[in-house]
Order: structure tokens, then C-alpha cells, then sequence
């Protein structure tokens, strides 16, 4: 832990962490939720960031950014609805910061880092309680200021592995990951599949072959059913990753009781499949 990490622990402000949360599991997945910051404003975003937080062992959240290259259509569009709605990276702090108990990883690219500063950007991290990063657009031979800050302030730097990553690179991306290595479970964007994509479950069992326990491997990308969830975890991942699924129930409203009772209900099959598997 960072010396940065165990002063806020002294002082009452640690928060579990992604490591500890795999722990705690004791060998069940892992449900990983999606979510855009802002989305579609502050106001109703504060209120789904916090429903789905209670709904998910991990909470990923997402920076609305103005070109999200790994991101489909859904992320997309919830992305530009937010940045509509004025929202800017403060404002996705200020939500981190008031969802508690739950782990919370950022996902970002890496210019909003560079343009906050990347050492005020992991700082400003450390006291939303978020503990990780994902920034899909950095390569880990461009990384090491990056990795450089988050070691100081105790913010896991999550990278991301391709059915293209070939086992050199993984090896060493592996050793520098830490919370959880991203598997991405096809080639393309984000985005809600019906069924997985043939070879996923090949990859998924190649990448825990590679990285031979060193570190929880977690899937992403078309993931949007309590089948599929169940399948990566039995696969041998360690966590699964919801988003589009996630976004497009609410993007269909969240007017009353009934609509968060939806959103409940869905979270709970998508955990339930993870722990059971």
C-alpha cells in the first residue's frame, strides 16, 4: 500500500480494495458494472451510480469523453448525452466520491489524464476513494509515468489484453497490472452481444493459462447476460464486466420505483450467475 494509502487508512477513509474484494469472493466471479458518469445528467446519475454500486461487487465509471474509440454505439451515446449535459471530469469525481463500499475503477483515455495532470489526476482518485484505472488507449511501452504515479498513490493501473496480444506482450503487461488484467473478449468496440463470440472462451482459458494465478482476470466487451456471465466465470475468469447491457436499461428511463426495481432485479441475476458459477 502506498504511503498515500495508509495515511487515509489512519485517518478512517480506506475502502476495500480490488485485490481484497477477489478475496473476499473466495473463488466466486466477480460482477463488474458499467457505468457513464453524468448520464444523462448529475442529478439522475448520482442516483443510478449508486443503485448500480449496491448492485455489483466492483463499480467501473466511466468519464464521458468526446472519442471514445473502444467504446460501441450504447457508450457512445450515453458518453454524448452526458457531455451535453455539461458534465466534466470534476463532476465524475464528485460521483465517485459519494458511492461508498463499493471498489470504483475509472475508465478513461488517456488525454483527460494528461490535461488534469497525471499526478493530480491519480491524487484527486485517491480522495474520491476510487481505487483503479483503466486507460485503454495507453500502451504499456508509453506507460511509465503513468505507472510511475499510480505506485505512489496506491491507484491500481488495470491494462487490457486482446485475443491479439500476443503471450510476450502479455507476460509483461501482467507484471505490471495489478487489481485486474481487462480481457477483451473479441475484437471491435464495446457493446451488448446476444450470444459470446466463437473462440472467446478459448481466449479467456489461454489468457488464466498465461497469467498463471499472478492476477484476476476479468471479461469484458458483449458481455450482457446472466448465460454469458456464468460461461466466462466457469471459462476460468475471475470477474465479469457489464456495461452496454447496463446503459441501454436505463437509457430506457428511470421515472419511478418500478424502473430501479428493473435495474435491481437484472443486477442481481447478472451477480447471482457470477457467484454461482
Amino acid at each position: 500500500m502506498s504511503e498515500v494509502r495508509v495515511l487515509l487508512a489512519a485517518l478512517g477513509f480506506a475502502c476495500m480494495s480490488i485485490k481484497e474484494t477477489f478475496e473476499k469472493l473466495e473463488g466466486k466471479g466477480a460482477l463488474i458494472g458499467y457505468i457513464t458518469c453524468g448520464d444523462p445528467n448529475l442529478e439522475m446519475s448520482l442516483k443510478i451510480t449508486k443503485e448500480v454500486a449496491r448492485g455489483v461487487d466492483i463499480l467501473e465509471l466511466g468519464i464521458p469523453f468526446s472519442d471514445p474509440i473502444a467504446d460501441g454505439a450504447t457508450i457512445q451515446a450515453a458518453s454524448d448525452r452526458a457531455l451535453k449535459a455539461g458534465i466534466r471530469v470534476d463532476d465524475c469525481f464528485r460521483i465517485a466520491s459519494e458511492i461508498e463500499g463499493t471498489p470504483k475503477v475509472f475508465m478513461t483515455y488517456y488525454n483527460l489524464v494528461l490535461q488534469r495532470g497525471i499526478d493530480k489526476f491519480l491524487s484527486d482518485c485517491v480522495d474520491a476513494g476510487v481505487s483503479g484505472l483503466i486507460a485503454p488507449d495507453i500502451p504499456i511501452e508509453e506507460s511509465d509515468d503513468l505507472l510511475r504515479a499510480s505506485e505512489e498513490y496506491g491507484v491500481d493501473l488495470i491494462f487490457v489484453v486482446a485475443p491479439t496480444t500476443d503471450d510476450a506482450r502479455m507476460n509483461r503487461i501482467i507484471e505490471h497490472t495489478k487489481g485486474f488484467l481487462y480481457v477483451v473478449s473479441h475484437l471491435g468496440v464495446t457493446g451488448a452481444k446476444d450470444s459470446l463470440y466463437e473462440g472467446t472462451i478459448n481466449f479467456i482459458q489461454h489468457v488464466k493459462t498465461v497469467a498463471d494465478n499472478r492476477i484476476p482476470i476479468a471479461v469484458g466487451f458483449g458481455i450482457s447476460t446472466p448465460e454469458q456471465v456464468e460461461n466466462i466465470i466457469k471459462a476460468g475468469a475471475d470477474g465479469a464486466i457489464v456495461g452496454s447491457a447496463i446503459i441501454n436499461l436505463v437509457s430506457e428511463g428511470m421515472d419511478d420505483e418500478g424502473d430501479f426495481k428493473r435495474l435491481r432485479d437484472f443486477l442481481k441475476s447478472l451477480r447471482e450467475a457470477a457467484h454461482r458459477a
